[in-house]
C-alpha cells in the first residue's frame, strides 16, 4: 500500500477511481440537506453553514484522492474536523439547551478526547489502523449525545443521531480494514467510507435542519 490506499497503484490522476467519484455522495447529502433547509423556510444560517461544510468535504476528499499532496490533504481533513466539532458543538446548545459556556467547555473537552485517541491510536496500533483512533471520538460523540437528548420534543434528533452512530461504526470499520486486505481485495474498502459517511452527514443534517431552536421556529412561524 505505497500510495495509502489499496486502490491507487500509482501518482496518476484518476488511480482512485472508486475513492474519487465516491465522494459524489457527500454532494448528494448536501443538496439533500440543503432541499430540506429551504422546505424549513431557509432561514438558520448555522444549518447552513453545516451544509456548506458537507459540499467542501465532497471537493475536498475528491481532490485528495485524486492529486494526494500536503495541500490536498489538509482540503480533505480540515472540512472534516471542522464540520465534527461544529456539530458537537450545535448538538449541545441546540439539542440539549446547554449555556453558551458550557458548550464551549464541553467541545474543547471534545477536542482534546479526539486528539487523545488519536495519539493513542499511532502509539499503540499498525500503520494501517492508527489513522482511524481519532475518528473514535466521533463515535463517541455521537452515542453520547443521543442518550442525553430527554427532551420529547427531541424525539426525531434522538432518533436520527441513535441511527447515524451505528451507520458511522460500520464506515469507520471499512476505513480501517482497508489497508489489511489490500492482498486479498484490490480495490479496498475506503470507497465505502465515504458512501457510508454520505448517509451519516445526511442523517446528522436532517438531525439539524429539523431541529430548530424555539427562537427559529417561532420567528418563522405564521402571523409573525
Amino acid at each position: 500500500m505505497q500510495f495509502g490506499y489499496c486502490e491507487r497503484i500509482d501518482g496518476s490522476f484518476w488511480a482512485e477511481p472508486l475513492n474519487a467519484v465516491t465522494n459524489a455522495a457527500f454532494l448528494v447529502a448536501a443538496l439533500a440537506g440543503l432541499w430540506l433547509w429551504r422546505r424549513q423556510g431557509g432561514r438558520d444560517a448555522v444549518t447552513l453553514t453545516l451544509i456548506g461544510l458537507v459540499f467542501a468535504i465532497g471537493l475536498g476528499s475528491f481532490l485528495f484522492h485524486t492529486i494526494p499532496n500536503r495541500w490536498t490533504l489538509l482540503a480533505d481533513v480540515m472540512p472534516i474536523q471542522l464540520f465534527a466539532f461544529s456539530y458537537f458543538a450545535f448538538a449541545l446548545r441546540r439539542f440539549l439547551g446547554i449555556s453558551g459556556w458550557k458548550t464551549a467547555m464541553g467541545t474543547l473537552a471534545f477536542l482534546g478526547l479526539a486528539l487523545a485517541l488519536s495519539a493513542a491510536g499511532r502509539a499503540l496500533l499498525p500503520a494501517v489502523l492508527a489513522g482511524s483512533a481519532g475518528y473514535a471520538a466521533f463515535l463517541l460523540g455521537l452515542a453520547v449525545v443521543a442518550l442525553a437528548i430527554r427532551d420529547p420534543a427531541r424525539v426525531r434528533q434522538r432518533r436520527l443521531l441513535a441511527l447515524a452512530g451505528p451507520t458511522f461504526a460500520v464506515s469507520l470499520t471499512m476505513r480501517s480494514i482497508d489497508g489489511a486486505l489490500c492482498g486479498s481485495l484490490p480495490l479496498g474498502t475506503h470507497w465505502l467510507w465515504h458512501l457510508l459517511n454520505a448517509l451519516v452527514l445526511y442523517l446528522l443534517l436532517r438531525a439539524a435542519v429539523i431541529g430548530k431552536s424555539p427562537a427559529i421556529t417561532a420567528s418563522s412561524s405564521p402571523g409573525r
